[in-house]
């Protein structure tokens, strides 16, 4: 006898089960199917063709001794044990499981990025968060394949999730090779009860909403409710919102790209109490310093590719300033290259590290996830996507 968990309400039922008490939480009889046909496709051992090749679902690797020591994952272990042998004194903020998927030729390369960062983040979630492995996608602990998540994408849609995002695409996106921006990656975390958030980061003149090169969807952009936000400086066009400045020494009268790399340092180096770090995790003089931290990798989009930010290095240089480098898994690049460099300590930094001068596009954006599952009232409040934007 086996026993499933129910992925939206949690509840621990009969595998033989599953399907009738999944479909009793649908008043529509077709989105029912709709996560049945989801759930075959997650489920399925055998590869499909429709309408070209899709990858298999994939099974998070069990952790081994030393990931479970370090809170790592193979990949994020080499990385850590890179910046620790890094030149200079520097202090690193890691997040703790992440596996690398990369995009594969003839199957997603030019389009499918955005699937792949909605990957990585999961393959976080699902080892990381025990709550969030309860409730994403079956609650197995796979990370589902691109044709899977485009599915449980329509689903988030169907159930009212970023109704806007939706319409852009007419509602349908299964078995398209059509790219993706973080509002979708959100809505689709947040049809889970998973608390995604989003930050812009743009210039005056730009909209924000949508930088995935694929879409631009005016919006009015909104502050939301989560902990980052009294660590911001924001701007919203309406009148009733809550936002605040804050004179936090991080943001105060900084411009530009290094605006965005201290959101970063101020997102790894706060833990789920909102406590800063920073002053526990220098590093002594003459050695590195690299931390690992409880937050998730954050979704990183800009016009025209997205990547996941999995942390971030400060350097402390000769004359006293400091300097950030974003640490970044791209989908662009392939597994293999990236252990065999990280392995040998070679050649990893152009990789892996990109320093603020690189950040040279006038918009980007972040989601990034709260801890915590949402209760049913938030649920209804997550269907509208807002965002915490600043200007640069």
């Amino acid at each position: 006898m086996s026993w499933s968990s129910c992925p939206f309400c949690s509840q621990q039922v009969l595998s033989t089960e599953l399907e009738r008490h999944a479909n009793n939480h649908f008043e529509d009889e077709d989105l029912a199917k709709d996560f049945q046909l989801a759930k075959h496709y997650h489920d399925e051992d055998i590869p499909f063709d429709l309408p070209h090749h899709i990858s298999v679902p994939m099974q998070v690797k069990p952790k081994n001794d030393y990931e479970l020591k370090h809170g790592c994952s193979s990949i994020m272990v080499m990385l850590k044990d890179c910046l620790e042998c890094d030149n200079g004194t520097n202090t690193s903020i890691l997040c703790g499981h992440v596996d690398h998927f990369q995009s594969v030729e003839f199957e997603d390369i030019g389009w499918g990025c955005g699937w792949r960062n909605i990957q990585m983040l999961t393959s976080h979630l699902v080892v990381q968060r025990q709550e969030a492995k309860e409730i994403l996608f079956g609650g197995d602990g796979l990370v589902p394949d691109i044709l899977s998540l485009q599915r449980w994408l329509e689903i988030a849609w169907e159930k009212g999730f970023d109704i806007a995002g939706a319409n852009d695409f007419d509602q349908k996106i299964y078995g398209k090779k059509t790219w993706i921006g973080t509002t979708e990656c959100a809505a689709l975390f947040c049809s889970f009860g998973i608390r995604a958030r989003i930050v812009d980061f743009s210039s005056a003149s730009r909209l924000s909403t949508d930088v995935s090169g694929n879409k631009k969807r005016k919006s009015t952009p909104q502050v939301t409710t989560g902990p980052m936000d009294k660590y911001l400086n924001t701007t919203a066009s309406t009148s009733t919102s809550n936002s605040k400045s804050i004179n936090d020494n991080n943001f105060l009268g900084v411009k530009g790209s290094q605006l965005l790399a201290n959101w970063v340092w101020s997102y790894f180096s706060k833990n789920n109490n909102n406590n800063d770090m920073s002053a526990s995790i220098k590093p002594k003089p003459g050695c590195n310093r690299v931390v690992v931290t409880d937050k998730a990798p954050l979704y990183f989009q800009h016009d025209g590719h997205s990547r996941t930010i999995v942390g971030i290095q400060l350097k402390s240089l000769p004359n006293g300033m400091h300097q950030h480098s974003l640490l970044i898994l791209d989908p662009a690049h392939k597994t293999k290259v990236l252990e065999s460099c990280l392995s040998k300590k070679v050649g990893w930094q152009r990789y892996i590290k990109r320093g603020v001068h690189t950040l040279k596009k006038s918009d980007y954006q972040m989601c990034y996830m709260d801890h915590g599952i949402a209760t049913e009232e938030e649920m209804e409040k997550l269907k509208i996507l807002d965002s915490t934007r600043f200007e640069f």
